[in-house]
């Protein structure tokens, strides 16, 4: 499908799942909107070699999700919002009695307040458009829950019930709201990590994939960022027309356990 005449804005986009989708977004012909908290040089190159490599705008907006303010003022600076893409996140592991406050604060606010605010911004003007599209990036952590990770899993199960809100309240306009639930997508961030957990299990490289990283992930591979935008460029087409306020999941049956 076409997303020509579309503009998607992506929060959290300048790397890893975020950058995937933008890519496969402009590759479907939709102007993108890419958004992290830095504005260094390289951030507005790489929106300029996307817009010269699929024949698209494409735009870098800086905004720190962790702050309201900016999270809906990145939707008004976009000026249009056809698909909203809310994938900014952090994580941070420790028992719940050892869990800093400050940590706890920063992943509810950047993992599940900034899509509330995105979110708010947004519908006027898909409503203004007559259609519209809210891709939430959750996790397999939205609909399971792990030791250690209790703002992570907090954030991405309250990202579902914001995904299932959001499309109650669009259920008779053309606006769909939908959550991505991945497992482990080898990013660039995780892929970094392969070396260390190596050194920390004593393991090579494809016993620490299977039986660590992927220990939940029955497939024993990594889900793909393409798979990622593939799977979001799908939402916003036609033939996802009357999908909305589910969750698909891209987590090689780790949620079928």
């Amino acid at each position: 499908m076409s997303l020509a005449q579309k503009t998607a804005v992506i929060t959290g986009s300048n790397s890893g799942i975020g950058l995937g989708v933008a890519r496969a977004l402009a590759g479907a012909g939709a102007d993108v909107v890419l958004n992290s908290f830095t504005n260094d040089d390289a951030d507005h190159a790489l929106a300029a070699s996307i817009g010269t490599e699929f024949g698209v705008n494409a735009r870098y907006i800086q905004a720190d999700m962790s702050k309201a303010d900016q999270c809906r003022g990145l939707v008004e600076h976009a000026g249009a919002c056809d698909i909203l893409v809310n994938n900014a996140g952090i994580q941070h592991v420790a028992p719940i009695d050892k869990f800093p406050a400050d940590k706890w604060d920063a992943i509810i606010a950047i993992n599940l307040s900034s899509a509330f605010h995105t979110t708010a911004v947004a519908l006027p003007l898909m409503r203004t458009a007559g259609w519209g599209r809210v891709v939430n990036i959750a996790s397999a952590h939205g609909l399971t829950a792990s030791p250690y990770k209790s703002a992570y899993i907090a954030a991405k199960h309250g990202v579902v019930g914001l995904t299932k809100t959001t499309a109650l309240e669009t259920a008779e306009e053309s606006i769909t709201c939908n959550a991505i639930c991945p497992g482990y997508v080898l990013t660039p961030l995780v892929e970094k990590q392969i070396p260390a957990t190596m050194d920390e299990y004593g393991l090579d490289r494809d016993a620490v994939i299977r039986d660590v990283l992927l220990s939940r992930q029955p497939s024993k591979e990594f889900a793909t960022m393409e798979q990622i935008g593939g799977t979001t460029v799908f939402l916003a087409s036609d033939a996802a027309a009357q999908i909305t306020g589910t969750t698909i999941s891209v987590d090689g049956g780790w949620t079928a356990l």
